[in-house]
């Protein structure tokens, strides 16, 4: 299950390393889109489009049905809970290490202003 979990994390975090797969995934939030579509919204060959479109799909952050000719893209299933607890975990880590930090400043700041005093008589 963990070695699962860090798979689905591992595909997740590397789709959303590129702004152009951001920018997919934040379109097709609007609504559905063709491949097409979006190979012009962002200036690139649909073979291009196609391979990003791809990495988004393993991820499964993006869905694709083809019709006829036309393949089209929306969001996925995933909801990106794990990645966000994930990043949570790290965010509160992180808060109590500066908060630390914090409490180390101002006891280094109130020892300077007592040292100073005592300097000065």
């Amino acid at each position: 299950m963990v070695q699962c979990q860090q798979l689905d994390l591992d595909a997740s975090f590397a789709a959303l390393s590129d702004a152009t797969r951001r920018g997919i995934l934040e379109r097709l939030g609007r609504a559905d889109a063709s491949i097409t579509d979006l190979a012009e919204k962002f200036h690139m060959t649909l073979t291009g489009m196609k391979k990003h479109v791809s990495v988004l799909e393993q991820a499964g952050l993006v869905t694709t049905e083809k019709a006829g000719r036309v393949r089209t893209c929306k969001l996925g299933q995933r909801r990106l809970e794990e990645e966000a607890a994930w990043i949570e975990r790290y965010r509160q880590l992180w808060e109590a290490r500066f908060d630390e930090l914090d409490e180390v400043v101002e006891a280094l700041k109130r020892e300077e202003r007592v040292d100073g005093r005592k300097k000065r008589k």
